[in-house]
């Protein structure tokens, strides 16, 4: 007698709804750890590119007799205006290479990029972005080039901002050097402090803020050398509700401070 073989039994419908919930319910689960073992990852590596930067802004003062870079420059050339920032210097054909400041550290592509910011870069043609500088108060800032009343170019250094010199940092562990970069277009490599007491312009002012892109924190080196997440988002004693909104983008990004507490060396 040939023995009879057991029938083979699907799965049901409901068997099928009940396993796919519990893998629905597990994933959703997993996701949110991983995403959050990712961002840790890349706030390490933020917060180490910012050592580095810190570390080239100091060796570049110990080379140009205690002054840290400037913050943007614009000069004249045989072929037309050239933009040198901190970062990048954009030629008047729009090639963009290393600015003065990557003369002292190495991959300027890599430490110039924050790893959690994915936009664009809101000024010329920069190849990597997601970091400001402090510029109200640490980085010269030069106007656009102007005739003098003897025909002469004025660029450059002459007719620049100074940024305070070494001298006057009486506060190096509370002042911001540089930082996670951020406003509602994107992210602006020039740092401004809230009371617009320097540019004397709100609109310019509210787009240098600080982004709160690592998990509500925004990192930042300070003169010092040492480099912390600050959670505090500040709105800024002059805010209005158009500039939070319309060029901030409040609580996404903010000030480190009310004042210029965070900002100022003296």
């Amino acid at each position: 007698m040939i023995p009879r073989r057991s029938a083979r039994r699907g799965f049901t419908l409901i068997e099928v709804l009940v396993t796919i919930a519990i893998i629905t319910v597990l994933l959703s689960l997993l996701v949110p750890g991983l995403q959050t073992v990712q961002e840790a990852s890349r706030s390490a590596k933020c917060m180490a590119n910012l050592r580095q930067m810190s570390t080239a802004a100091l060796a570049y003062s110990a080379v140009w007799k205690d002054c840290y870079p400037a913050a943007l420059l614009y000069k004249v050339t045989s072929v037309g205006v050239k933009t040198v920032a901190w970062d990048w210097e954009q030629r008047a054909d729009g090639t963009v290479v290393p600015g003065p400041l990557w003369s002292f550290t190495n991959v300027p592509t890599e430490v110039m990029q924050c790893p959690s910011f994915t936009g664009s870069s809101t000024f010329g043609n920069d190849p990597a972005t997601g970091y400001n500088y402090n510029t109200s108060f640490i980085g010269a800032e030069g106007q656009f080039p102007q005739m003098d009343s003897d025909g002469k170019w004025l660029d450059g250094w002459n007719g620049a901002r100074k940024g305070l010199p070494v001298a006057a940092h009486r506060r190096p562990s509370e002042t911001a050097l540089f930082g996670d970069g951020g406003w509602r277009g994107g992210a602006n490599k020039f740092m401004r402090s809230p009371s617009a007491s320097v540019e004397g312009d709100l609109g310019m002012v509210y787009g240098g803020g600080q982004a709160f892109r690592h998990q509500g924190c925004s990192h930042c080196v300070f003169l010092d050398g040492h480099v912390r997440p600050w959670t505090q988002c500040c709105e800024g004693t002059l805010a209005t509700q158009q500039l939070l909104d319309d060029v901030l983008g409040f609580p996404n990004n903010g000030f480190l401070s009310e004042d210029d507490s965070a900002y100022d060396p003296r």
